[in-house]
């Protein structure tokens, strides 16, 4: 399978933004914008700034044929970003994506695709060629829930085993270099607008 426009990958979050005019709807969709083109651009310590993320978040993972997880702080969040960045496994992208914002929490459901390492998968217990990269597709949903001051609190985030999960195996002209990821995606990362004290919930 060969590589997909990544810049495309938040097509779903930019229509719903579009099509909001409650404010504070728009300031949370502007900080998770931002957070996920930070997150596949490898540009993860700006997702941790003040401004967007809580002192102490709180993120939950449940991933297809994989126990739960949990990270709590932004020292172990932190530690995650880093190593998928530098592993080039921060490449994200999601499509037939629904999303939709409320007061306190942005969700979304679509498929998703990350490059993963070989090496990881096949510790997982998968038979692959552990020295390949590859592209995992599956059903994903996320939950992320805000304070109110609209910073991050943490993520919920559940991956599904259904017909339409698949590994692809990337041929190495195919993979996308965290690097190369951010020089793409630097163009689309707007800078949070300042937060307004009327943006909090009435």
């Amino acid at each position: 399978m060969s590589r997909l426009d990544i810049t495309k990958q938040n097509v779903a979050v930019e229509k719903a933004l579009a099509a909001t005019t409650n404010p504070r709807h728009r300031y949370l969709l502007q900080a998770y914008l931002r957070h996920r083109y930070l997150e596949s651009a490898g540009r993860w310590q700006e997702i941790l700034a003040p401004e967007l993320t809580v002192d102490k978040p709180f993120y939950r993972f449940n991933l297809a044929k994989q126990p739960p997880f949990t990270l709590e702080g932004k020292d172990q969040v932190g530690a995650l970003y880093k190593h998928w960045t530098d592993t080039d496994q921060c490449v994200f992208y999601v499509e037939e994506e629904d999303v939709a914002v409320g007061d306190h929490m942005v969700v979304g459901r679509g498929i998703g695709y990350q490059q993963v390492r070989g090496s990881e998968l096949a510790a997982a217990g998968l038979d692959v060629d552990a020295n390949a990269m590859y592209l995992k597709k599956s059903q994903i949903m996320m939950l992320w829930p805000y304070d109110d001051r609209c910073r991050l609190l943490g993520e919920d985030v559940w991956e599904f085993d259904t017909a339409k999960a698949a590994l692809y195996k990337l041929a190495p002209e195919d993979v996308l270099t965290a690097q190369q990821s951010r020089k793409l995606l630097d163009p689309y990362i707007k800078p949070l607008p300042t937060f307004d004290e009327s943006f909090l919930p009435q």
